[in-house]
């Protein structure tokens, strides 16, 4: 195996090293086409194939029921952010959005540029250190929709458990932590996801939408913003970025050979533990910025006591092979993101090197 470094970013991440391997041995002839995947039409057989079982394998492995579109659409999650109030928010109407972090700040952004927008509940006061609890969320049965960010990357929250919304739809970007535990998706009315942090390399944009919302969509917007020109074309309305389609789809076959949302929500938890642990038993050397109880298993974010301790701590480990623990740049500190194709071994490797550091600079 060839070394690989400890693959800690937050997004483009780390890829499963199988579905490296096989990408590798594929690249230049895929099926005996002659052809790489990347090279060949949207159209043909060959692609429909890789296309629909990438699909198939999304609704097997979450249980999509059958009054949901799945979509492979484009622009990552930050064109959902516009895409969602542009078709469903209708005049008069109002959205409500949970505030719990910079990405759902910037999806309010973008949803006042077409209506009414009420802050369901927020964390800002507290430095988004927690997710608020189910109590704290208030809403109308009237609103077009609720909206909620499922896992933060800058600030390392995430949510244990969403909202009952009754009637009104819940609309959720799960672009950080989808694909790394089971989800009721009958409880959703539309989950999106950037595919760069679990669910492949970046380009592609899954979009799992109930399908009555189709009959509400707004007429009067530009026809590649509609998700029904998505949903009746199969994603194929125009050239879809295939490669990551295909990737994606290798993603979702190695998930079911790992065993399962199931075995990798433990995976998950358990290559958390070993970071968290750390934090934890170190005395206040290290310190955790969530909240115990929202703490997010796909990125670990804490700081080092003292500020020129940290900016140590950040060259040794990048010298000693660690990758993307510098923390977002609008807050600084560290960030260990976990997601699923990364190893325990790596895990493990930044938990002894956290251990060590402490030792030698207490």
């Amino acid at each position: 195996m060839t070394k690989r470094a400890y693959n800690f970013n937050a997004g483009p991440s780390a890829l499963p090293y199988e579905v490296l391997e096989t990408a590798q041995k594929e690249l230049l002839d895929f099926q005996n086409t002659g052809m790489s995947i990347m090279e060949m039409s949207h159209r043909s057989a060959t692609f429909e194939e890789v296309h629909n079982g990438a699909i198939e394998r999304l609704r097997k492995i979450y249980s999509i029921p059958e009054n949901y579109e799945v979509l492979f659409l484009q622009g990552g999650a930050s064109l959902q952010f516009a895409m969602i109030p542009m078709n469903f928010l209708q005049e008069g109407k109002t959205a409500s959005y949970i505030q719990t972090g910079s990405w759902s700040e910037k999806a309010v952004k973008e949803a006042k540029l077409f209506g009414n927008i009420a802050t369901a509940a927020s964390t800002k006061e507290n430095k988004y250190r927690n997710i608020p609890s189910i109590q704290e969320i208030t809403w109308n049965e009237d609103d077009a929709y609720v909206h909620l960010t499922s896992n933060n990357t800058i600030f390392g929250t995430q949510w244990k458990v969403f909202p009952d919304t009754g009637n009104v739809p819940l609309v959720a970007d799960m672009s950080s932590d989808i694909l790394s535990t089971p989800v009721d998706v009958s409880k959703f009315g539309i989950i999106y996801a950037g595919a760069q942090k679990n669910l492949g390399p970046s380009g592609v944009t899954v979009v799992i939408m109930r399908k009555d919302l189709l009959e509400k969509e707004n007429q009067n917007i530009p026809t590649m913003l509609k998700y029904s020109t998505h949903a009746d074309n199969n994603s194929l309305y125009n050239t879809p970025p295939t490669f990551g389609i295909y990737m994606l789809g290798e993603v979702l076959k190695w998930v079911e050979n790992k065993g399962g949302l199931e075995q990798v929500a433990k995976n998950n938890e358990e290559k958390a533990a070993l970071i968290y642990n750390v934090i934890d038993q170190s005395n206040g050397f290290y310190k955790g910025h969530a909240e115990k109880d929202s703490r997010s298993l796909m990125n670990i974010t804490f700081r080092v006591t003292d500020e020129e301790l940290e900016k140590k701590f950040l060259a040794e480990a990048k010298a000693a092979g660690f990758v993307g623990l510098n923390g977002h740049r609008s807050v600084g500190g560290c960030r260990a993101s976990a997601y699923n194709a990364v190893p325990r071994e790596a895990c493990q490797a930044l938990a002894d090197f956290m251990v060590k550091f402490q030792q030698d600079h207490q």
